[in-house]
C-alpha cells in the first residue's frame, strides 16, 4: 500500500509512525525540528489514518509490511524508526520482520505485551457523531462532549474530521472508522517474542501507564542494547505535552 506522508529536510532517514486515531500532521512540529537538525524525516500517515488508503486488511504485520514496502520505495538507508503507541507496536513487527533493517528504533510509550481493551468510551463517542445530520465541527464537539471529559483527547479527535464531499456539505473522519470498530482488538496484540541487536531507546511518560517495570524488563531481554528514558510530569502523549525534553532525549540518542 503506499502510504502517504509529510517529508522534511535532508540527511539519514527518519520515519515517524503515529497511534492510532493520529495522523501525520500531529507531529509536524516535531518533524520540522529534526529536519533542521540534520535528517530526512518522513512523517507516516499508517493505512486507514489520515490521507493513507482506507482497507478491510489491518494488523500489525500488514502494517509492517507497509514500511517495508516505504522504505523499499523510497531507497532509504539505514532509516531510524520512531513510533508513539500503536506507530510504536508496528514498529516493534517491523523489527521482528525485519531484524537489521532499520539503524536504531525510538519507542515511545507502549509495550510489547497484549493491551487490555482500553478505547471503549471513545469509540462509542466517535460512533455517536452521525454525519448525516451533523454539518459543523460545533455539532461534533458537542456530541463527543457527551462521552469524553478530556478537552486534549476531543480536540485530537477533531482534527481527524474532514469535508467528504463539500458539495454536499458531507462531513466524516479521516480515519477509517468502520474497520477500527471491527478490528480494533487487532491491535491490542502482543509482539512476538524476538531479540534484537539493534539500539533501542523507550521513552515513557511518568504520568503514563502504558509501560510498566515488567515491561522495561520485557524491553531489556528483546533488546540488550537498549535504553530506557522517563519524561517527568508527561503522560501517555509525552511528544505533544513535553516536546522539548521528548526532542532532547531522542536527539542525544540518535546522534550518539
Amino acid at each position: 500500500m503506499k502510504l502517504a506522508y509529510r517529508e522534511y529536510g535532508t540527511g539519514q532517514p527518519l520515519l515517524i509512525l503515529h497511534g492510532l486515531f493520529g495522523q501525520s500532521d500531529n507531529w509536524n512540529t516535531l518533524a520540522k525540528t529534526f529536519a533542521e537538525n540534520g535528517f530526512q524525516v518522513f512523517a507516516i500517515d499508517q493505512r486507514n489514518h489520515g490521507l493513507s488508503p482506507h482497507s478491510d486488511l489491518w494488523n500489525y504485520e500488514t502494517m509492517a509490511e507497509d514500511l517495508k514496502e516505504f522504505i523499499v520505495e523510497h531507497q532509504l538507508e539505514n532509516p531510524i524508526l520512531l513510533g508513539h503507541s500503536m506507530g510504536a507496536k508496528t514498529v516493534l513487527f517491523f523489527e521482528w520482520k525485519y531484524p537489521g533493517l532499520a539503524a536504531k528504533i525510538i519507542i515511545a510509550d507502549m509495550a510489547a505485551r497484549e493491551y487490555k481493551p482500553h478505547h471503549a468510551i471513545v469509540l462509542k463517542a466517535l460512533n455517536a457523531v452521525d454525519f448525516n445530520t451533523i454539518k459543523t465541527r460545533k455539532e461534533a464537539e458537542a456530541v463527543l462532549n457527551n462521552y469524553l471529559e478530556d478537552f486534549g483527547t476531543k480536540q485530537f479527535l477533531l482534527k481527524n474530521i474532514y469535508w467528504k464531499d463539500s458539495g454536499n456539505n458531507q462531513m466524516d473522519w479521516r480515519f477509517n472508522l468502520k474497520t477500527i470498530n471491527q478490528l480494533y482488538d487487532t491491535i491490542r496484540a502482543a509482539v512476538p517474542e524476538f531479540t534484537s541487536k539493534t539500539k533501542t531507546l523507550i521513552v515513557k511518560g511518568e504520568n503514563s501507564d502504558y509501560i510498566n517495570q515488567q515491561d522495561i524488563e520485557d524491553y531489556k531481554q528483546r533488546f540488550p542494547e537498549s535504553k530506557c528514558v522517563t519524561i517527568a510530569n508527561a503522560g501517555h502523549w509525552l511528544h505533544a505535552e513535553k516536546p522539548k525534553e521528548f526532542f532532547d532525549c531522542v536527539n542525544e540518542f540518535i546522534k550518539d
